[in-house]
């Protein structure tokens, strides 16, 4: 299990955040959203990081007949465009705050649920199967790779055999980072990323960015 202090510092911080101004610690662009530029952005990034790559997010499958996972929701502005695109989604945040917020966000998509979790594991999601996991702008803020670790092998019980978990980590291995950090998140190295998604029973078959911030994963589950 993953430090208790770590976690609770991480569910403090992203609490504080998001009663300061969620939408830009969600998304640093701007420091004023209004909801249509906020949600614009999401279905933008969603256009860019899963319609551009619907071979491996679908496998054939319809979309609307595919139950996905969200890590690390923030104020829900890829939930709602996630919700637009998918039959059912369950997505997770740390920050009781941040949820908050992304339960106001998809409150016309009944299809979309949101829950509040301990900031290491999914054990608030019901034991249901996934076609797909997704998580982007998350594990960049998270100071423990024990903690990406432990949402990595957790993601991996949930998908079905074959699904697709596409992720970032940060890349930049250089950087100068501190146990207590919740916004400048712990960084993976190439090799670091491939023995994470073997150790938790992964296929690392696509990287994107090693030594960059968004540093793009794709681990399929495998069979």
């Amino acid at each position: 299990m993953p430090d208790e202090k770590t976690l609770e510092k991480m569910r403090q911080d992203w609490d504080e955040r998001a009663r300061e101004n969620a939408r830009h610690y969600v998304a640093t662009g701007q420091t004023e959203w209004t909801d249509e530029a906020f949600f614009a952005s999401g279905e933008q990034a969603i256009e860019e990081d899963i319609r551009t790559d619907m071979t491996n997010v679908c496998q054939g499958k319809d979309p609307k007949a595919m139950r996905v996972l969200e890590i690390g929701c923030g104020a829900g502005r890829l939930t709602r465009a996630l919700a637009k695109m998918f039959g059912e989604v369950h997505a997770v945040d740390v920050s009781g705050e941040m949820v908050s917020r992304a339960k106001a966000a998809v409150a016309d998509f009944p299809h979309a649920h949101v829950y509040q979790n301990n900031g290491c594991d999914l054990t608030v999601v019901p034991e249901l199967e996934f076609d797909f996991a997704y998580s982007a702008i998350v594990f960049q803020h998270i100071p423990s790779r024990e903690v990406i670790e432990s949402y990595v092998r957790e993601v991996n019980r949930l998908l079905r055999p074959g699904a697709l978990f596409k992720f970032q980590v940060q890349g930049c291995t250089d950087l100068q980072t501190s146990a207590d950090d919740t916004w400048l998140g712990v960084p993976f190295s190439d090799a670091q990323a491939v023995e994470m998604a073997w150790r938790s029973n992964f296929e690392p078959r696509y990287r994107h960015g090693a030594g960059e911030q968004y540093f793009w994963l794709w681990f399929f589950k495998k069979p």
